[in-house]
């Protein structure tokens, strides 16, 4: 099992700047990607951003060149750098891991956790 926490949320006015941070605990090293989606009112869940247990990071379009996801040591913390937020930014933002996980037949599937989320308000 692995727990999530956020943290780092808030109010900031169009042009500013947040970071979130993504505190993992439990099974850690059974992690091999971390990622943050966000989720605006009326709108699905959407991929921000993601890095590997390798390092490689990758970014939906709207956020890259604004937008860096990071990370300490290992795994642990994971941190999402925000610059220049606009208001389409305005969402609840959760941290996601993926693990290995296998079904009762051996298959293998990506098993997801999720944090509690952390609101981001970005006003004009």
């Amino acid at each position: 099992q692995v727990q999530l926490v956020e943290s780092g949320g808030g109010l900031v006015q169009s042009g500013g700047s947040l970071r979130l941070a993504c505190a993992a605990s439990g099974n850690i090293f059974s992690i091999k990607a971390m990622g943050w989606y966000r989720q605006a009112p009326g709108k699905e869940r959407d991929l921000v951003a993601t890095i590997t247990a390798g390092g490689r990071t990758s970014y939906a379009d709207s956020v890259k060149d604004r937008f860096t996801i990071s990370r300490d040591n290992a795994k642990n913390p994971v941190y999402l750098q925000m610059n220049n937020l606009k208001p389409e930014d305005t969402a609840v933002y959760y941290c996601n891991a993926i693990s290995d996980a296998s079904d009762p037949l051996g298959r293998n599937y990506d098993y997801h956790y999720w944090g509690q989320g952390t609101q981001v308000t970005v006003s004009s």
